[in-house]
């Protein structure tokens, strides 16, 4: 009997504790949690969300898409406050279609005193704007946000249209539970596709029901019942963290209405690729010629090789019309006017650009890309891609362009737009992967002199030049800069260190490496002890630190582009001194030939003489080889903080 007591007395301490998930029903005990039990390092925990999806017929209107969210959020600490915010993308499409949101609702919880205050969101807390003539954005931050609060909204998106947006099932924060449906009419085909990259598998169950509203049809149901979801923790050097996250992606592959002719969209590739090239957003601007065609005579007149050709056209694209900032694979105001307006988004800069070489008669195709921020399609898409880019290729070339970057040329896409590959399409409906992942080092080159005066101070110069991504790299963050603005960005963190006489060649041309000289003045770059002077060789123009220093590795490193960093540095010894020790020669490689590092010293007359040569030619480092290169950056890293040791003769 005592046992039976027992029982039922934690099943009751069960039950008093059970969460209720009905909105508005936030307890004393959630609020009170001062970690997430699982998974104590989250600053804040989605502790419910409810996503449902589902089809109502409107008479003489047809099927709207509902999307219904629910939402509830335990912050922990002030770091979780930009949870408190909440941001929905709504489309506005042609013909009057649009999505609206509708029956927001929400409230902030805390606890005072023992008892639960409550605060509502008012109605002038959502703010609007519109991101451009396809999309607005409405947001909205919760009232009274404190550590320890719980927020909880709901709301209701109503659509005209039959994409169904991603849904995803993982964010950066745990979540306790999760519950998803999707429920879709028997008249439109969806592929149903889970992260194949996501190490988060969550179960999805199908099902079927009928409705009869006003007429019978049935239902194609699926849902996922998720609980103690981890949290998809952010890395260093990982190409996007989308690409791992766990989600599942709705495309629909085919309309079948009762007496109208079946309408297949996404089943294939070669169906992607009829419907994006049949789109009078995107093939029809391909054909238009007009506009351009004297431009386009006087650019390539009197060039005889077709790859002087590429490149006067490719100038031409970039001298007259500037990227907007959008990305898209459809025009929005369409080539002729982008040309004229002299802006545009990505569509209308390259397809204009595609339009332009076939015109010359040269053989270009365009290639739909993903970037970064937007993950990378494995399956036949549509809404996959979001970028376009041109592949151009003669006898005796083949190079990808896209001329959004003012500072980009002729094989260098921008950062972007380096997302493993792109789709190459043409209006066959033939269509194949193109890899975008750049083949040539780019290089970082550094050539030091230094001179040691009797009060210790170093008196020396720098000449540094860049090529490929190394180059561009600089020129986006630099080149808009004034002379002040960059002598500051040298000095910074490096201590007592004066930069004159800067030059700078190339900062805003792309075709020719950048070049930068200086000279300078440092103090406290050496240490006195009795009557030897230490210093480390790099004099503070490189960084020693090992950029890997976790333990493990869960998601992929991704380096982007092949590197060859080298410096030669030359060291005058003081007068009245020589060298008691140099730092031995080294030379390490990761995995046969994926980096090698080399460290040379030595001395020439009254000259101290180190070569170091880093060289990755690895970009894409998996997890279980995360070991391998952390080791390796720890030996170079080691190696680069020893010392020269000067005595006095």
């Amino acid at each position: 009997m005592k046992n039976l007591l027992l029982i039922l007395s934690l099943h009751i301490i069960t039950l008093g504790y059970a969460q209720d998930f009905k909105f508005g029903k936030v307890s004393a005990e959630e609020l009170q949690e001062q970690y997430y039990p699982l998974d104590s390092s989250a600053h804040a925990a989605m502790l419910y969300r409810d996503y449902n999806v589902r089809f109502d017929y409107i008479e003489n209107q047809g099927f709207h898409q509902i999307v219904q969210v629910h939402e509830r959020i335990k912050i922990y600490d002030k770091e979780g406050f930009d949870w408190a915010t909440k941001k929905i993308q709504l489309y506005n499409g042609s013909n009057s279609k649009r999505e609206d949101l509708a029956g927001l609702k929400g409230y902030t919880y805390n606890l005072v005193d023992g008892k639960i205050v409550e605060h509502k969101l008012q109605k002038d807390a959502l703010f609007k704007e519109e991101v451009n003539e396809y999309w607005n954005k409405e947001s909205f931050t919760m009232p009274n946000i404190k550590e320890g609060c719980v927020i909880e909204y709901k709301y209701q998106i109503q659509s005209p249209f039959y994409s169904i947006d991603d849904i995803d099932l993982q964010y950066t924060i745990p979540i306790k539970k999760l519950n998803m449906q999707v429920a879709t009419p028997q008249y439109f085909e969806y592929s149903r596709r889970t992260n194949p990259r996501a190490a988060f598998y969550p179960d999805i169950k199908d099902s079927r029901r009928n409705k009869v509203m006003p007429f019978q049809y049935y239902e194609n149901v699926i849902n996922s019942e998720l609980t103690d979801v981890p949290a998809l923790k952010p890395e260093p050097m990982v190409d996007n963290l989308n690409n791992y996250r766990a989600y599942v992606m709705m495309e629909l592959s085919m309309v079948k209405i009762p007496n109208q002719p079946t309408e297949p969209i996404t089943s294939s590739w070669e169906k992607v690729t009829k419907t994006i090239y049949e789109s009078s957003s995107f093939g029809g601007q391909i054909s238009k010629s007009g506009y351009y065609e004297d431009d386009l005579t006087a650019a390539i007149d009197g060039a005889t090789k077709q790859s002087e050709k590429v490149f006067r056209i490719y100038n031409l694209v970039k001298s007259k019309v500037k990227w907007n900032g959008f990305n898209s694979i459809n025009v929005n105001q369409g080539v002729r006017s982008a040309y004229k307006e002299g802006t545009g988004n990505t569509a209308e800069i390259n397809l204009m650009l595609l339009s332009m070489l076939r015109s010359a008669g040269i053989k270009a195709y365009p290639v739909l890309v993903s970037t970064k921020s937007n993950g990378i399609p494995l399956f036949p898409t549509i809404k996959g891609f979001n970028y376009v880019v041109v592949l151009a290729e003669g006898a005796d070339f083949k190079v990808l362009l896209d001329a959004t970057d003012p500072y980009g040329s002729i094989n260098t896409l921008p950062l972007r737009a380096i997302n493993w590959q792109g789709r190459m399409i043409s209006e066959n409906g033939d269509s194949d992967w193109v890899s975008l992942q750049p083949q040539k080092e780019s290089v970082d080159f550094k050539y030091l002199h230094a001179e040691i005066d009797e009060n210790w101070v170093v008196h020396g110069s720098v000449r540094r030049q860049m090529t490929e991504y190394t180059a561009l790299q600089h020129r986006n963050e630099c080149a808009e800069l004034t002379e002040d603005e960059y002598v500051k960005r040298i000095e910074k963190d490096k201590g007592e260190l004066f930069v004159k006489d800067l030059k700078l060649e190339n900062l805003k041309n792309p075709y020719e490496p950048v070049s930068v000289t200086y000279n300078y003045d440092a103090e406290d770059m050496m240490e006195e002890i009795g009557d030897k002077i230490y210093f480390s060789p790099l004099l503070g123009f490189a960084k020693n630190e090992n950029p890997f220093v976790e333990d493990s590795r869960f998601f992929p490193i991704d380096l982007v582009y092949p590197i060859k960093e080298k410096y030669v540095i030359n060291i005058k010894i003081p007068d009245g001194y020589e060298v008691e020790s140099l730092p031995k020669n080294e030379k390490h490689v990761l995995d046969e030939s994926s980096a090698i590092f080399t460290y040379i010293a030595g001395l020439n007359g009254n000259l101290i003489q180190l070569s170091l040569d880093l060289d990755i030619n690895k970009t894409f480092i998996l997890p279980n080889e995360y070991s391998h290169l952390k080791n390796f950056f720890g030996l170079m890293t080691k190696k680069s903080e020893e010392q020269i040791v000067l005595k006095k003769i």
